[in-house]
């Protein structure tokens, strides 16, 4: 409810707050006296304010330290070039900015650094997760068509990666274990592939999935192994299916 919570868990709790009216009234007993709280110490924050001199009027004054630095260099019958004043004041007029933004918080995230291609699954964030089914029930379908994952989730699991600004055509949000190999519909085995800005990207990821179910569904390889394999790093496993350290064109394994 503070903020606190990683996404996962507080997704959890509104759920259970949607279910719960106990729950949902005390919540709105505590929002409603957290907001008796702010509005008291914004009252008495007003009267005991200070002036609004600070940290600018030091700004101000070093600005018109530098200033008279540089008149005292020139000669004494000379004046201060016109553009040097409007230099001047730009960067004043700049300074001040970048002051009020970092001390606002309002510094726009587009100037953060930007964020590496994810190619394995963060295990914190995406450790797999698997239903209880056996190798006939997974391979009861000749072709499974998997669940697609709900626009909302994409936005969470992307938010969790970092990847809130990413293109949507950049990243196919999909399984770690795959459905056709028992894999869970939940945000614990959901993860942003690369789509084309990687080499070991989600086509790759693609052909090792129809090439574990092959070979879980003819008997050579126990379906629990291929789950925990995929899983614990899919592009080991790819290099060890497909006996190459190279992914291999899609389509062609």
């Amino acid at each position: 409810m503070d903020g606190e919570l990683p996404p996962r868990d507080s997704a959890r709790v509104e759920q259970h707050l949607a279910a719960c009216w106990t729950c949902r009234s005390r919540k709105l007993d505590l929002e409603r006296s957290i907001a008796d709280f702010v509005h008291l110490h914004q009252a008495g924050a007003a009267q005991q304010a200070a002036p609004a001199a600070g940290p600018r009027a030091l700004l101000k004054a070093h600005l018109s330290e530098l200033a008279r630095a540089e008149l005292a260099q020139a000669q004494p019958a000379a004046s201060i070039p016109i553009g040097r004043v409007a230099w001047l004041a730009t960067a004043a007029c700049g300074l001040l900015v970048v002051f009020w933004l970092a001390a606002t918080r309002w510094i726009p995230e587009t100037r953060r650094p930007a964020i590496a291609v994810v190619v394995v699954p963060n295990p914190n964030l995406t450790p797999g997760a698997a239903v209880l089914l056996s190798r006939n029930e997974v391979c009861r379908e000749a072709k499974p068509n998997n669940k697609e994952v709900p626009v909302a989730l994409q936005r969470r699991v992307l938010e969790e990666y970092g990847l809130a600004r990413a293109q949507a055509r950049a990243y196919e949000v999909d399984y770690l274990i795959t459905p056709a190999l028992g894999g869970a519909d939940d945000i614990h085995n959901i993860w942003p592939e690369p789509y084309t800005d990687a080499q070991w990207n989600a086509r790759v990821k693609d052909a090792l999935e129809e090439r574990l179910r092959m070979m879980v569904c003819e008997g050579e390889v126990d379906l629990a192994t291929a789950q925990r394999e995929i899983a614990g790093n899919w592009i080991e496993a790819y290099k060890k299916y497909f006996r190459t350290d190279h992914p291999i064109e899609y389509g062609n394994p």
